[in-house]
């Protein structure tokens, strides 16, 4: 069973959802407000987010900053503002996947299942993804706990959000070798399907790579505009470097 914390003034989506998702084993929480939202979020334990930009009071983008800053919990933001801008935001301050208003409640499960797939990379039936317990990757001063979703840079722990956690797995594990454009976006957004032609890329997701390179960058880089472990390959795609 998934457990969904739903952050929506809307009422009657928030009844369409709970029915939906209801039958689809998530259970959703519904609060109509950014801060009850994240008091709820400080008291109980959650396996996703579905949060609203537009939110009475402390909007979408605030609360999704505020969240980011204490839990790593997937965040799946919801907008009736359509912008490639509102989104390159969302996805800069943590969200992990952004659902513009209108949606079929059908695609927002998946996207659910999706965030969720990569938050938690051992359930993967992607054998490609597959670590023996405990295994650990080491690359220079970065040491991968997978099985624990552990993350070390020159052994302090580094909190990242499953979508960057899931760029780097996938850059960490083809260490030294350059990861095209199409190849990284087709494992981060539905490792599940990747030998699928139909599902094996998503074009919407290369264009936020991007960013999520960048937060990583900023986040594992001593500086991140003259990067030394992710670079990138101009035209083609990034490389985790090895250590000389």
């Amino acid at each position: 069973m998934i457990r969904a914390l739903l952050v929506d003034d809307d009422r009657d989506l928030a009844r369409l959802l709970t029915d939906y998702l209801g039958g689809h084993d998530v259970t959703i929480t519904h609060v109509e407000n950014g801060a009850r939202g994240l008091l709820v979020l400080a008291s109980e334990s959650f396996d996703v987010v579905l949060l609203d930009v537009m939110l009475p009071g402390i909007d979408g983008f605030e609360v999704c900053r505020r969240i980011r800053a204490s839990h790593d919990v997937p965040i799946v933001m919801l907008t009736a503002r359509g912008d490639d801008a509102d989104r390159i935001v969302g996805l800069e301050i943590g969200a992990d996947d952004y659902v513009p208003k209108p949606f079929n409640p059908r695609e927002l499960l998946a996207r659910v299942r999706a965030v969720l797939r990569r938050a938690r990379p051992g359930t993967t039936s992607d054998d490609s993804m597959k670590l023996a317990p405990r295994e650990r990757i080491v690359v220079g001063p970065l040491e991968i706990d997978h099985a624990a979703r552990v993350v070390k840079k020159d052994g302090f722990e580094v909190t990242l959000t499953s979508f960057e956690y899931r760029i780097l797995l996938v850059l960490a594990r083809r260490a030294g070798e350059t990861v095209t454009r199409e190849e990284l976006a087709t494992e981060v957004r539905e490792p599940a399907q990747a030998k699928s032609k139909e599902h094996a890329y998503d074009p919407s997701v290369d264009r936020s790579l991007d960013v999520h390179v960048s937060r990583l960058r900023q986040k594992l880089e001593g500086d991140p505009k003259e990067p030394r472990l992710i670079k990138t390959v101009r035209g083609v795609g990034y490389v985790l470097s090895r250590p000389a």
